[in-house]
């Protein structure tokens, strides 16, 4: 079980808890369905570092996050490609087949969250072919002819999105969507080493200390060359080395790392960087990566990209 800390936006006062809380030993301290009684309840659990289970899922409710791909606005679902770093691309440029995933975004009255499909096929200039999205209870989502929806993609290194409209809803005998064809594709060039965000909770040991001396740290985001890492006091030097223990959760599996890196930056709470109050942020480069902790790494940070776009750094 990977845990991440709680954040005030998801406690609701007097509401049921979408999840069990644990503390960062994985003791339980609420179940899911328990309520927060009041504020300070809710200031109680998350003084003492209330965590829950690591989840990729996007929060259907956060209104306040930038969950668009490309939009500088809401009124802006896929970019016009004149910033610097929107483009233009082809449909064949997606190198779309079948079964890869999309993501589909629904109107906005309709849903907020964002659903996973795949692609069935495709008729060039005529239509495209998506399984039907669903909810997390099973139950199909209720989309209508005529309504448009934006789809997002990811291939090599450039995140795709385009905007289509539901042409016909198929029931029978299976039930899926014609969309029509995309005319025009956007697209954002990912760095060499993309990185997504993440609220992940390391155990951190200075190389030259024994194992009793492990301190935590959040790892704010993550590539498969190193992540930011957040901690309380400053972990080290430049180029001190540090051993980091962390869980990753990856295709309904949770992986369990184990790796060495190298401090190369340390940001003090004050710094432009430094997004935590209070924080220290660390830059680590891995060293001596395991060839399979580096498949962990890439497949986790992929599904990523595919699955949350918007936590892309």
């Amino acid at each position: 079980m990977s845990l991440i800390l709680a954040s005030k936006d998801e406690i609701a006062v007097g509401k049921p808890l979408p999840w069990p809380l644990y503390d960062q030993m994985h003791n339980l301290l609420l179940g899911q369905g328990d309520m927060v009684r009041d504020s300070e309840h809710r200031d109680e659990l998350l003084a003492s570092g209330a965590c829950h289970e690591l989840s990729w899922e996007v929060p259907a409710d956060d209104e306040n996050g930038d969950d668009s791909l490309f939009a500088a606005d809401e009124t802006s679902p896929v970019q016009s490609g004149k910033d610097e770093t929107g483009t233009h691309f082809t449909f064949d440029d997606m190198k779309l087949k079948v079964e890869d995933r999309l993501q589909l975004e629904p109107p906005a009255q309709l849903a907020r969250e964002r659903f996973l499909v795949k692609v069935i096929g495709y008729i060039r200039g005529v239509s495209l072919l998506v399984t039907a999205p669903a909810t997390v209870n099973g139950l199909r989502l209720q989309l209508l002819e005529g309504e448009t929806v934006v789809m997002r993609s990811f291939s090599g290194q450039n995140a795709f999105g385009f905007a289509c409209t539901i042409e016909r809803v198929i029931k029978t005998p299976y039930e899926y969507l014609h969309l029509s064809f995309p005319d025009k594709v956007e697209g954002i060039v990912i760095r060499k080493a993309p990185r997504v965000k993440t609220r992940i909770i390391a155990a951190v040991q200075d190389s030259k200390h024994s194992a009793e001396e492990q301190v935590s740290a959040l790892i704010s985001d993550i590539s498969a060359n190193g992540v930011s890492l957040d901690a309380k006091q400053p972990l080290g030097d430049k180029g001190d080395m540090l051993n980091l223990a962390f869980r990753v959760h990856l295709h309904n599996i949770d992986a369990y790392l184990s790796v060495k890196g190298i401090i190369r930056a340390v940001l003090s709470d004050d710094a432009d960087d430094a997004s935590t109050p209070g924080f220290t942020r660390h830059g680590i480069e891995f060293q001596e990566l395991q060839p399979n902790d580096s498949v962990v790494l890439q497949s986790m940070i992929y599904q990523q990209m595919i699955e949350n776009p918007h936590k892309l750094v």
